[in-house]
């Protein structure tokens, strides 16, 4: 029976695999594909879930296949079914089969109907694997996709510029909650020595509670990191208004995104690590106080926002926080049962809103009232003008979490020169030549190396996030950047060659495909700066595709050997080395930042030749 938890995998897999290699302008067959696909993963669900229970439903745990096996560390895929998975499945299935039959419509002569298929189809799959999966790996493969196709379906219509800068805030907050889950895999590596499954914590209590125990600093910040990235998915305060603005996407789409599933993954990954967390009581605390301070905030706000979905999205909040208490009281069913009745509402919501709204219209056009104004006290009137500006959400997040990057980043800007490459390049020289002959050399000298290794790495990425001329030199700082997070890591621990050519290998290759795409791009067009968003994909989406799958080649999407090698360096970044760690996670948010941001501003936007009408900025 075990070996049967791969077909939740391998269903939605060939369900993508046909849409992608469908042709574009055949929408039945495209469709028919998506909804074949989750129904028939729903009817394998409810049969497998019969006999499960019939077998006395005890949770099942199966590695599915190892991917990498060192004398430190075991990479490997784990599949675990149980109450959760049965749950967030089933929910999962049957609205994603719902949404696709509504979208077959819904979507109908759109000119991105393979594309909005291909990316839900991609969302199903990395959302299967995420709810059955059996530790932070596999958990984290499917983290990766939902974000991908959160950032490729909010800026859906890409020829306008708010759906893709609103993609881009999305994907920032996403890329912050990703990197937090990396570093809680990281300690967790190091609090079990290897790699643990989430299973190993309800077969035994009582060890991981001595464990937390003796290491409770160590415990205390796997809980704050999970949290974290729990509240970034979930939407918890102040992340909370990145959901209104993911709505610029299909409402379909936002319906399963940001109504039921994406939004909920955070209360997933909370109750899948509850049996860890559980023991820390300074986390259940802080799962309480947040949730039910953004329920409280998010209330007011939906009450007070003047466009249907951005209502919608501040009510579900609201809910979540809600669940957020329940699990953090241990009420765990009760979550459960909370998350179906959101999910299920919140997706009728947003499917029937743009009726709604004509209804609404319509009505007013032959009704009128005339309501008595209220004098409301000051502290009513003071909620209400913060409940309109979303309680500042977005300027906190910009001025606490961006801006200091941005003024950091400009104030780099003198060391952007060939004076600083030189250097770079002849450290780099020095550095292989310490790695080769490690043993021989001084722990003063490997320590100079590893930290200003992760400097330059970390410097390389700002350069590229603050470029506004030079789409090229944006994309060889990434490249840059990647090249020495390996040296600093590898000098630090002197890996094995092996796994550096791994590195090396998904660096070299994602590289040069995007090299190929922007130097064609300027031969074609001329227009590779940053200063604006040009919008060449629709001239040429080939170019457009090439360069997309460079970007999340580099990003360390699981296309790339590059998702195994990122998770297996940082397993030789020790536990008490929280300065490399810094420098390295900040690395890896800025990656995903830069290289996107390459992205949108080349081929998304307003073509600056378009001959068609195009919608204004404030749409």
């Amino acid at each position: 029976m075990e070996k049967l938890l791969q077909y939740f995998i391998f269903i939605p897999f060939i369900g993508y695999l046909l849409s992608l290699l469908s042709k574009k302008k055949n929408e039945k067959f495209i469709s028919i594909i998506a909804i074949v696909t989750t129904a028939t993963q729903l009817v394998f669900l409810l049969y497998f879930s019969i006999f499960w229970l019939l077998d006395g439903g005890r949770p099942i745990d199966f590695k599915q296949v190892t991917l990498l096996q060192t004398p430190e560390f075991d990479f490997y895929i784990d599949f675990l079914f149980d109450k959760q998975s049965v749950v967030f499945l089933f929910v999962g299935s049957l609205l994603t089969l719902l949404v696709s039959i509504f979208s077959k419509y819904y979507i109908h002569r759109e000119e991105g109907f393979k594309r909005y298929f291909n990316n839900v189809q991609l969302f199903f799959l990395g959302y299967s694997i995420i709810t059955v999966a059996g530790n932070f790996e596999t958990l984290f493969l499917g983290w990766e996709m939902i974000g991908i196709t959160s950032f490729l379906l909010i800026s859906f219509y890409n020829n306008r510029y708010l759906p893709v800068k609103n993609a881009m805030k999305v994907v920032s907050l996403y890329r912050l909650g990703d990197v937090f889950l990396i570093l809680s895999m990281w300690l967790s590596h190091h609090l079990w020595h290897g790699n643990i499954t989430f299973y190993y914590f309800d077969l035994n209590k009582t060890h991981i509670a001595s464990v937390i125990s003796a290491h409770q600093i160590l415990a205390l910040t796997i809980g704050i990191c999970i949290f974290i990235g729990s509240a970034i998915k979930s939407a918890m305060y102040p992340f909370s208004s990145w959901v209104a603005r993911a709505m610029e996407g299909p409402s379909s789409s936002s319906a399963i995104f940001y109504g039921s599933l994406s939004i909920h993954l955070g209360v997933f990954l909370l109750l899948r690590t509850a049996n860890f967390w559980e023991n820390l009581l300074e986390i259940k605390i802080i799962i309480i106080g947040v949730g039910l301070f953004t329920s409280i905030v998010c209330n007011y706000i939906a009450q007070s926002q003047s466009t249907v979905k951005t209502q919608i999205a501040y009510s579900a909040i609201t809910q979540i926080g809600l669940i957020f208490v329940e699990i953090g009281l241990g009420w765990y069913n009760f979550a459960l049962i909370h998350f179906i009745g959101n999910a299920f509402l919140r997706t009728y919501q947003i499917l029937v809103s743009p009726s709604v709204l004509h209804y609404l219209i319509h009505g007013q056009l032959f009704k009128s009232s005339n309501k008595k104004i209220k004098n409301n006290s000051k502290l009513t009137n003071a909620l209400y003008f913060l409940s309109i500006r979303e309680f500042n959400m977005d300027s906190i997040l910009f001025s606490y979490f961006w801006q200091p990057f941005k003024h950091l980043a400009s104030k780099l800007a003198f060391v952007d020169n060939r004076i600083f490459y030189s250097f770079s390049i002849l450290l780099l020289m020095l550095g292989i030549y310490v790695e080769i002959n490690t043993p021989t050399i001084s722990e003063f000298v490997l320590n100079f190396f590893v930290y200003t290794f992760a400097i330059i790495a970390l410097v390389s990425m700002l350069i590229s996030f603050n470029e506004r001329i030079s789409s090229i030199h944006a994309w060889a700082n990434v490249i840059l950047g990647h090249v020495f997070i390996m040296m600093s890591v590898s000098i630090n621990s002197h890996i094995d060659v092996n796994y550096l050519l791994m590195y090396l290998a998904s660096i070299v290759l994602f590289g040069l495909m995007g090299f190929i795409a922007l130097f064609n791009l300027k031969k074609l067009t001329n227009l590779v700066s940053l200063d604006t968003y040009h919008g060449s994909g629709k001239k040429h989406p080939k170019l457009s595709l090439l360069f997309l799958i460079s970007c999340i080649g580099l990003i360390g999407f699981p296309i790339s050997p590059l998702y195994i090698a990122i998770d297996l360096l940082l397993t030789y970044i020790e536990k008490h080395q929280y300065l490399i760690m810094t420098f390295v996670a900040l690395s890896l948010i800025f990656i995903e930042i830069s290289l996107l941001r390459i992205y949108t501003r080349l081929f998304c936007g307003i073509p600056l030749n378009a001959h068609e009408p195009a919608a204004f900025k404030s749409s």
